[in-house]
């Protein structure tokens, strides 16, 4: 599985950006994918994830309310909607492959796409 995050960039705070993740290869067969964030000097945290099938997402507690993960099985993508964006959101944003166990742990992926970075201004 190959991903290839796009979309990051400049944005004020309030303002809005999605991200995309496209998995090449194979039709994306696994049961989901997540988004992780890095800030620098901190650890990658999970941002959210959606099933593959069903489209059922999880987000996390920073998130919730302002960020939407979507996906079109179609085109093999998944999307990072990300509203009301804050500086505190600035990070390297990665999406990944889920292989087993919790989404929110980065062990729990095998797969991960390059990084796309977002920049939040206050």
């Amino acid at each position: 599985v190959q991903l290839q995050a796009s979309g990051g960039g400049l944005v004020q705070a309030g303002g809005s950006l999605r991200l995309s993740c496209a998995a090449s290869g194979r039709t994306f067969s696994r049961y989901a994918m997540g988004w992780f964030r890095q800030a620098p000097g901190k650890e990658r945290e999970f941002v959210g994830a959606i099933t593959w099938s069903s489209g059922h997402t999880v987000y996390a507690d920073s998130v919730k309310g302002r960020f939407t993960i979507s996906r079109d099985t179609a085109k093999n993508t998944a999307y990072l909607q990300m509203n009301s964006l804050k500086p505190e959101d600035s990070a390297v944003y990665y999406c990944a492959a889920h292989y087993r166990g919790s989404f929110i742990y980065t062990l729990s992926y095998d797969y991960w796409g390059q990084g796309t970075l977002v920049t939040v201004s206050s």
